[in-house]
């Protein structure tokens, strides 16, 4: 055996040998390096497929997000109760003994989401009174958020305090839900 494996090797000469040993490292660098990674690659792109959406499926969640837009649309009051709302701003203004001078009224009406009425109130009183103010609004309107907030004293020993206070509400346009 050994004398024809001999005789095999002399015709295939160093060059027939050096191809055969480049064929055989070929087929273990398939077996131990690319053969996984090619599974892997199917396995990943089964996944994908899997988590790719259907067309029931996303119409089904098209529905789901505008049903949650509704639902966070129905948060806001009706721009019809903007009056009743600015009366529940004046009386925690009162409850915390505030002093509200004339103010300057806005509102803002856009083509999509929620109006917006900006509301810039001189006030005038203690520094816990401002505060408990402040904190009343915040808490008990969640439709309020509060823009700017100025306040001087005219001497340090004076416990009154003038603020200029600006806050917006945020309303729905009436009767509109999407």
């Amino acid at each position: 055996m050994s004398a024809r494996l001999n005789a095999l090797l002399q015709r295939l000469g160093a060059a027939g040998i050096l191809g055969v040993g480049v064929l055989f490292a070929c087929a273990g660098f398939w077996s131990s390096a690319l053969q996984p990674l090619q599974q892997e690659l199917t396995v990943q792109r089964r996944a994908a497929e899997r988590l790719r959406p259907s067309a029931a499926h996303a119409a089904g969640a098209a529905e789901e997000r505008a049903a949650e837009l509704r639902r966070f649309y129905e948060l806001f009051p009706d721009a019809a109760e903007l009056p009743a709302e600015l009366e529940r701003l004046h009386r925690l203004a009162r409850r915390a003994g505030m002093e509200l001078a004339q103010g300057e009224y806005r509102l803002e009406r856009r083509a999509v989401g929620p109006w917006a009425y900006r509301i810039t109130l001189p006030v005038r009183g203690s520094y816990p009174q401002l505060r408990e103010f402040l904190g009343a609004v915040l808490n008990d309107m969640p439709i309020a958020s509060l823009d700017a907030l100025r306040f001087e004293r005219k001497r340090a020993s004076d416990p009154q305090i003038e603020a200029q206070l600006r806050m917006t509400l945020h309303l729905r346009p009436s009767g509109d839900l999407p």
